[in-house]
């Protein structure tokens, strides 16, 4: 019987440690963020907190300007902000050193840069009335981050600043805004949107880890026995060894490789600090959404499984699709995708980009990076000059 090997179980074990342990004792993490990753680089780094309509308490980080050109508050600099993905924060665009970091090397830009965490990661716990103790707390997906998250942000520095937003999004947080924009959302608030790792379809998705831990149900399972925050401490690396790395074709050697695709160009430096940020927390029923959209090939919005449930939430038995179709045809998208991305799967990404086969041509960039997987967008040491110079020549243009 294969096991998983002894290395990556203690590596993932002291992951989800560390932040289990954080979030107990109540560590300033979010704090951290800007301490040890921006001001200590020279840059200045502000806290702000964002009250969604559904009470849930975000913590938005602003880096006002670079290390270099002008530092007046008056300036306009034309506001950018950047959504991470699942199971990450606001720190994952500051990994690298500035001159390959995307945050930096935007406010270095003259960018007026603003950094989102999502609901339940270290620096967005709070609520108005529950506690992340309270099951309750968890009861969302990614269609609540659409529905509430983002039009919060976006609401927030469009009065801070006065102007439209540009946004970036990676993996998660490209799947959100196309939701959003695909239900005339954000129309007013958004001035273009840079994809990274483009989510929407997932049927196709290549990484075999995901893809059996999605076929077994194991989700669904965690949710039956009440595990309402994921990753589930003390419950992930046995289920893991036991049911998924068994598994023919799975692969669990090297875990990261293993879920995201073999990244070509990520640093040894900048994956410890990878390591010291993730896993963050995310609800079980936000997992349990996405393994349907695996299963079932469709964007469509949370299945209760059960149709009488179903149509208590969406007065039909089946849940509605959000048809990426509808994204108004005048909003300029950037969309980067890799060809070694086992997560956002090139085949995925062209039937996204089929959806959008009406899109003005004018604006619509694909742009195509063979040798990048999931997460060479965010870390890897050459993105500024694949990924990040052409995004910011297309921000110039809109």
């Amino acid at each position: 019987m294969a096991k998983y090997p002894s290395a990556s179980i203690l590596l993932l074990v002291a992951v989800v440690c560390v932040s289990g342990v954080a979030q107990t004792i109540g560590l300033d993490i979010h704090n951290n963020i800007c301490k040890s990753l921006v001001k200590t680089r020279g840059y200045i780094c502000q806290e702000h907190q964002v009250t969604t309509e559904d009470g849930y308490i975000l913590r938005l980080l602003r880096i006002p300007y670079g290390r270099f050109g002008s530092k007046s508050t008056t300036d306009q600099k034309p506001p950018v902000l950047l959504q991470h993905g699942l199971l990450t924060d606001a720190a994952s665009w500051l990994l690298n050193p500035p001159n390959q970091a995307l945050a930096f090397i935007l406010a270095d830009k003259g960018f007026d840069v603003w950094l989102a965490n999502a609901r339940g990661t270290d620096s967005s716990r709070g609520h108005k009335s529950l506690s992340t103790n309270d099951p309750a707390y968890w009861d969302w997906t990614w269609e609540q981050l659409a529905a509430y998250d983002l039009p919060a942000l976006f609401n927030y520095v469009n009065n801070q600043t006065g102007e439209k937003s540009h946004y970036v999004g990676h993996s998660l947080g490209t799947l959100t805004v196309l939701a959003a924009l695909s239900q005339q959302k954000l129309r007013n608030s958004i001035r273009s949107a840079a994809l990274l790792s483009p989510i929407a379809h997932l049927g196709q998705i290549s990484t075999s880890l995901v893809r059996v831990a999605t076929l077994t149900f194991l989700p669904e399972q965690f949710y039956i026995f009440g595990l309402r925050e994921f990753p589930p401490l003390g419950r992930l690396e046995q289920t893991l060894q036991t049911i998924v790395c068994i598994h023919p074709g799975v692969d669990c050697s090297y875990i990261l490789t293993a879920i995201t695709g073999p990244n070509c160009c990520v640093s040894p430096s900048s994956l410890d600090l990878y390591y010291e940020h993730t896993p963050q927390s995310t609800a079980t029923k936000n997992i349990v959404h996405l393994s349907q959209m695996i299963r079932s090939g469709t964007v469509r919005m949370f299945d209760y499984t059960l149709p009488h449930t179903n149509m208590q939430h969406y007065n039909r038995f089946t849940p509605p699709v959000y048809n990426m179709a509808n994204i108004p045809k005048d909003i300029p998208l950037f969309l980067s995708y890799g060809g070694r991305d086992a997560l956002s799967d090139v085949n995925d990404v062209k039937a996204l980009l089929y959806d959008l086969k009406d899109h003005d041509k004018d604006k619509l960039v694909e742009q195509y990076v063979e040798e990048y997987a999931h997460l060479d967008f965010i870390m890897g040491w050459n993105a500024n000059r694949k990924v990040y110079d052409p995004l910011i020549t297309f921000f110039g243009q809109q």
